[in-house]
């Protein structure tokens, strides 16, 4: 850092980079911090595409070569804002050279890749060099808050957890192969895309993890057109991913990932039941939390709506008055927000790399049990 200034380097500039983008220009004007952030390059394989995105997007400059980036000494933080692939080299790389690196979710392809990230992190914590995965769902105020009621008691024992994440993006036959849809970039399709949310959402509220799962995956579209020549390419990810589980508190659990649910945008659900009550978090809501108190008369049982816009719920105080309601690019913000306060305080923030290596390592095991019929199949530690 100079003269209190994260200097952010970013690699990658399509939607989550200019997700991330619109958090690095606003955390500043809307949170007081002891550091600020200054968006220094972003970088991308095309110039002229990564100029146009600089331009756009508020980045002082721009770069062809994240190898560059990385050894620029103008340079504190590296964001990563590219598919899965290339993860482990970038984020591995920044690191060794001494910068704190923000990767996107989920943390690689692989397990393998996943273990080596965390011990450079691990080694590299040491050194004062900090790192995390950008799971943003978790700085949903409401889900925060979610998190904070069931940390009290709330909801007394956690007995069942419920999670789904439905999309309809690639319900056409006609929709082309994009990267998303090949395993060698992206290691899964909707698991990972999207399931891995739910998995991270569900054990960050509860405070529980995933112990075993049994699972099944399908692929509804198995061939689709190719974007760089004539004819169809393979599929080679799933298009949706169901499974139940165990949790180590005691909860059963269970999870529906599918990118083939009509009708549904961007439709995340989690809703945990304890032996005093129950919460539901509904993305398509995100400013509401449902909440049943079972310790209530009957007569007024049920569950009722938080609208999560007071100044003393997570995050809000920092936006407008009551009532007035945020969207999901301020969790990002609220993301970057958390980085930097972390980093500037000399500690590691959360979600750690080795968060996001649990998460795989149960996307892990939800590929070996759908491989296997659906078998019972425990996450490795």
């Amino acid at each position: 850092m100079d003269n209190a200034e994260l200097r952010i380097g970013m690699v990658g500039y399509a939607f989550m980079g200019a997700a991330h983008s619109q958090a690095w220009r606003t955390v500043n004007r809307v949170f007081d911090l002891p550091v600020r952030a200054r968006m220094v390059a972003v970088c991308g394989r095309d110039g002229a595409k990564a100029a146009a995105a600089a331009d756009r997007l508020g980045w002082e400059g721009h770069m062809t070569d994240w190898r560059a980036l990385v050894a620029r000494d103008d340079i504190d933080v590296v964001d990563v804002c590219t598919p899965g692939d290339s993860h482990a080299e970038i984020a591995t790389a920044a690191l060794a050279a001494g910068k704190h690196v923000l990767c996107e979710k989920p943390l690689s392809n692989t397990v393998d890749e996943a273990r080596a990230m965390t011990t450079a992190a691990a080694h590299a914590s040491s050194a004062g060099v900090r790192s995390a995965c950008g799971y943003n769902y978790r700085r949903v105020p409401a889900v925060a808050l979610m998190r904070e009621l069931i940390a009290d008691g709330r909801l007394g024992a956690i007995r069942h957890v419920r999670a789904a994440y439905l999309q309809d993006w690639i319900t056409d036959p006609g929709f082309p192969l994009v990267w998303r849809l090949q395993r060698e970039r992206a290691g899964s399709g909707a698991l990972g895309d999207i399931g891995s949310h739910i998995i991270d959402l569900t054990q960050y509220v509860t405070g529980q993890r995933i112990t075993g799962v049994s699972a099944l995956t399908e692929t509804f579209v198995r061939e689709r057109p190719r974007l760089d020549g004539p004819g169809a390419g393979p599929v080679t990810v799933d298009d949706a991913a169901l499974f139940t589980a165990r949790l180590d508190g005691g909860a059963v659990a269970t999870y529906e990932a599918t990118r083939f649910a009509t009708g549904r945008r961007n439709a995340l659900r989690v809703e945990v039941n304890g032996s005093l009550g129950s919460l539901a978090f509904d993305l398509e809501r995100l400013n509401e939390l449902e909440f049943h108190d079972a310790t209530a008369p009957a007569r007024e049982g049920g569950f009722r709506r938080v609208l999560v816009t007071e100044p003393d719920h997570p995050y809000m105080s920092a936006w407008w008055l009551p009532g007035c309601v945020i969207g999901y690019e301020h969790s990002f913000t609220h993301e970057v927000r958390d980085f930097m306060a972390a980093v500037a305080a000399g500690e590691d923030p959360t979600p750690s790399f080795a968060d996001a290596l649990q998460v795989q390592l149960v996307l892990d095991a939800v590929e070996r049990s759908a491989r296997l019929d659906s078998s019972w199949t425990k996450v490795e530690s």
